[in-house]
């Protein structure tokens, strides 16, 4: 069990960068007044079952596992902050140029190419915000790449093979993050004469920082004094800062959850 004074946060192992981003910010917090040690483990399914059985204080966790804890506690459980990129994520259907496919009701009778079972952007929030927006799902055959399962799609694997499908002909369509688009295309991996976004979805929100409600209040309040604490114009802050992918900490917010819990229950994704 975690110790009265020192703060115990648990992170998913999806890279090796994630080692360097938690020592770091371990120094970070032990620096700032906020006694604070980080376990690693496999995949969100695990952490979520140790932040429920009270093993870890804090879990930084994906849309997915976000919910999932809001489940296992009725609600109850505590949203400590998230990243300002974690805000207004966004979903992209993919197409190649040769498929026909210029709007949502073309993709009738296509092969439509998706991310991991457990991918928020790649897979369950496309699936549901299409069929949302108009298209008609039941007409099209999916071609699901599971790759790195349990770890919700943090590695980006599966949407790299959904991009890779599509370059080789297997799928006519399919649906990536828009932080990978973006990435790919900085890159010079995309080559615009056989693939085009034709489709951007609705905001969502992604990672956060859970708690039990029944974590003490003294470390709560640590936590978030120092976590908030963070500023880009520090050069030490900033190394950490771009390691994690944003520029500032930012207080929680829950409407940009709720599309997910809408698409777990219309999918009958396990909680």
């Amino acid at each position: 069990m975690p110790s009265d004074t020192i703060i115990l946060l648990g992170a998913v192992a999806y890279d090796p960068k994630v080692v360097a981003i938690w020592e770091g910010m371990r120094d970070y917090f032990n620096d700032s007044d906020a006694p604070f040690d980080f376990v690693l483990f496999s995949n969100y399914e695990r952490q979520v079952q140790s932040l429920l059985a009270g093993h870890i204080d804090i879990a930084w966790n994906t849309p997915l596992a976000h919910v999932r804890v809001q489940h296992h506690t009725d609600g109850k459980s505590l949203s400590l902050g998230m990243r300002d990129s974690d805000q207004d994520f966004h979903s992209r259907l993919i197409v190649r140029t040769d498929s026909g496919i210029n709007s949502l009701q073309d993709l009738v009778g296509k092969k439509l190419a998706v991310g991991s079972a457990d991918s928020t952007q790649a897979r369950i929030l496309p699936l549901h915000f299409l069929q949302e927006c108009g298209a008609n799902m039941n007409s099209v055959e999916l071609v699901a790449f599971n790759t790195d399962v349990g770890k919700h799609g943090d590695t980006g694997a599966s949407e790299m093979e959904v991009l890779d499908a599509l370059r080789r002909g297997d799928a006519h369509a399919g649906t990536i993050g828009d932080l990978i688009w973006v990435m790919e295309q900085a890159a010079g991996h995309i080559d615009t004469s056989l693939l085009k976004s034709i489709w951007t979805s609705p905001p969502f929100d992604h990672c956060m920082f859970d708690a039990l409600p029944t974590l003490n209040a003294e470390k709560i309040q640590r936590f978030k004094s120092a976590l908030f604490a963070m500023r880009w114009d520090n050069p030490t802050h900033r190394r950490l800062l771009e390691l994690e992918g944003l520029k500032q900490w930012m207080p929680p917010r829950e409407n940009g959850y709720d599309s997910l819990r809408a698409a777990v229950a219309e999918q009958g994704c396990p909680l």
